[in-house]
């Protein structure tokens, strides 16, 4: 059963919310294990220090972000092994909340219901307006699939698809950007882009797949792994961007904050957040430092 069907009214925040949240902790998997530094756990805010454990919300979609392994019922990925390595560092443990889709993520974190939440979040001004952000990943790199049938010559610009039908993910970066590039493609005297919305990354992949749409759009490292396993796709666009990281996202004016952006910069000072997302073959994401907020900006 997935965990939204047993969501309560987001109004119910606080210890009661803790207290659910921990009976229905998600088990997750990491191979990852790092040494706590007692300078950096100080950082922590009390009640975090008193309960021993960061709770983590995240919608579990595809590898390498974030997914379910093959029992369908243990949490791996990057993200995973991300937050459990900056909760190893603060010495505490990271109990993870399946949110049940990512437009439930903002309103999971300003009711209370988690800590921080982690499901390939950009940070944006938008975002910024509602939640805080640390980030940890670059984003710059995204990509655009198609069936290997359907012959759609390999573009960088979305002025090479104008008139075409392309997918996204509900609540995402990315369908403002295909907006964007509508308006390109009009202002170049081309016809718009026909933009189709599904409700997360596996539905969209599988519409492609199935015919349904001709193209899908997302984070290039997902979409590269979908794939490498997915026999009738290809990578038909890979498109460039100047975007904010993917961050850690939390409740505006979290006590969180400090501690977690000095333990992602301990990570990749030692060299362990560079071993993180090399296992997962996304290292080209890598970032030199861990931002907060209008610094990411």
């Amino acid at each position: 059963m997935k965990l939204s069907t047993l969501m309560l009214p987001l109004l119910m925040a606080g210890s009661f919310s803790s207290a659910w949240a921990e009976e229905q902790n998600v088990p997750a998997h990491t191979t990852f294990t790092v040494t706590a530094d007692n300078q950096l756990k100080s950082k922590l805010p009390a009640d975090i220090l008193k309960r021993g454990y960061i709770l983590a919300g995240t919608n579990p979609n595809t590898p390498p972000t974030t997914f379910y392994q093959e029992d369908n019922k243990t949490l791996a990925g990057r993200e995973i092994d991300i937050m459990s390595a900056v909760a190893g560092r603060l010495g505490v443990a990271v109990h993870w909340q399946d949110t049940g889709g990512f437009d439930n993520i903002i309103p999971g974190l300003k009711s209370g219901r988690y800590d921080v939440a982690l499901s390939n979040i950009n940070a944006t001004k938008k975002r910024m307006d509602q939640v805080d952000f640390v980030s940890y990943y670059d984003a710059s790199r995204l990509g655009v699939i198609s069936r290997k049938d359907a012959n759609i010559a390999a573009f960088t610009s979305f002025l090479a698809v104008c008139g075409q039908q392309i997918g996204a993910g509900a609540g995402t970066t990315q369908l403002t950007r295909l907006e964007d590039a509508s308006k390109a493609c009009q202002a170049a005297g081309k016809a718009p882009i026909k933009t189709a919305v599904f409700p997360d990354r596996p539905s969209g992949v599988q519409a492609v797949v199935s015919g349904r749409v001709p193209m899908f759009f997302g984070p290039f490292e997902g979409l590269s792994w979908q794939v490498q396993q997915v026999k009738p796709l290809t990578m038909s666009g890979e498109i460039h961007v100047n975007d904010a990281p993917v961050s850690i996202a939390f409740p505006k004016a979290s006590p969180l904050e400090e501690a977690v952006q000095a333990a992602l910069n301990s990570l990749i000072k030692d060299g362990t957040y560079q071993q993180i997302l090399d296992k997962w073959s996304i290292g080209f994401g890598a970032v030199k430092e861990a931002k907060r907020n209008e610094e990411i900006l």
